[in-house]
């Protein structure tokens, strides 16, 4: 029986079409149904041909959705109505990615302004050594007798006699100083001794009435002392006040306009070798930076200049106010107390409101202490 079976497959007529294929029309019938469910379904290859560029304008877009159409056509293909809509709606080409380009970077924001402050420190080292360098050479050169030096005679006389009146001011209130602390030992020693000879006279009934008078002479010498002293420390405090803050004062603005006065004869000097150099491109240059330099320093040196005349002039009429004041008051004060006149110290006191500390106020409290 499987020997008539495959006979029969043997001799069974396969058909052949015009082309020399095989095929039949049910095979014909399957292959377009696959096609058409392959058009139907999800098509990854759905996409545009853009001639004239990467997101170009809409001319030139040849959607393969038309070449599809062509292909379906020459093999007798139609889309499904789903697959049509699909390609219908495709878009024409897709929009360029939009990319963002930090402008300022954090990083380098702060390398820039590190490399500020670098350069600007570089520059100002540069400016200071430099002029260093000019009034150093300036200095050298004046103390040798080679340069040339700016001087106001007059300016130069009155800033010399203030130095001198500084130094003798300042051996009065080293004298005052050593005065006070003097005659506080003495009123102090005064006080110890009023009470010694209180305390004798309680103790020495036939010696009562000589210890009482001493005792009470020197406990006045006391009180007298201690307005003295009074008197002593506000002139002491008036001279401390003229000469370490007043006349300091003046010396500093002094002192600042000297070195102003340096550096303008510094700058001059170095315009003076400039002009007298050739005249090229490179020394016009370096001539026009020197005048402008000269210039700034000119001008700073003639405004120290005014403002040290009109210190002085203050300074002066000051001194003569105050010290007019405090030689009467010491004056006054010594020859009252020295000739017994309490009275008359007191009044001295009251005239140049000088307010007397009480006894014992210098010294810290018990709390302080602790």
């Amino acid at each position: 029986m499987t020997d008539s079976i495959l006979s029969k497959a043997a001799t069974m007529e396969i058909p052949i079409n015009s082309n020399g294929d095989s095929r039949t029309a049910e095979d014909d019938s399957l292959e377009q149904d696959l096609q058409q469910v392959m058009v139907s379904g999800p098509n990854l290859n759905e996409t545009s041909i853009v001639s004239g560029g990467y997101g170009g304008a809409a001319e030139g877009i040849i959607p393969t959705s038309s070449i599809k159409d062509i292909r379906s056509k020459s093999r007798g293909i139609t889309p499904s109505h789903s697959a049509a809509s699909r390609i219908a709606n495709q878009p024409g080409h897709y929009p360029a990615p939009s990319m963002h380009h930090s402008n300022s970077n954090p990083s380098m924001m702060s390398e820039e302004a590190t490399r500020g402050v670098a350069v600007e420190k570089f520059d100002s080292m540069k400016k200071w050594s430099i002029n260093t360098y000019k009034c150093t050479k300036q200095m050298f050169s004046e103390r040798f007798g080679r340069g040339s030096k700016t001087v106001d005679l007059e300016l130069e006389a009155q800033i010399d006699v203030l130095r001198e009146t500084k130094m003798k001011y300042e051996c009065i209130l080293r004298l005052a100083r050593e005065l006070t602390s003097h005659f506080n030992n003495m009123v102090q020693t005064q006080q110890a001794l009023g009470d010694t000879f209180a305390d004798l006279s309680q103790k020495s009934p036939e010696l009562q009435d000589e210890f009482g008078y001493n005792a009470e002479t020197q406990r006045l010498l006391c009180k007298n002392g201690e307005t003295l002293l009074g008197a002593i420390n506000f002139f002491v405090s008036s001279i401390n006040t003229l000469v370490n803050k007043t006349m300091e004062d003046t010396l500093m603005t002094i002192n600042i306009y000297e070195n102003a006065r340096l550096e303008f004869d510094a700058y001059r000097t170095d315009l003076e070798e400039l002009s007298a150099g050739p005249r090229d491109a490179a020394a016009m240059v370096c001539i026009e930076i020197a005048q402008q330099q000269y210039q700034i320093h000119k001008d700073k040196y003639e405004r120290l200049h005014s403002d040290v005349s009109i210190k002085l002039k203050f300074l002066e009429e000051n001194k003569v106010k105050v010290m007019h004041k405090q030689l009467l008051l010491f004056h006054n004060a010594v020859s009252a107390y020295f000739a017994g006149n309490q009275q008359q110290l007191e009044q001295t006191l009251r005239q140049f409101n000088v307010k007397l500390k009480p006894p014992g106020s210098d010294k810290p409290s018990w709390l302080e202490e602790q």
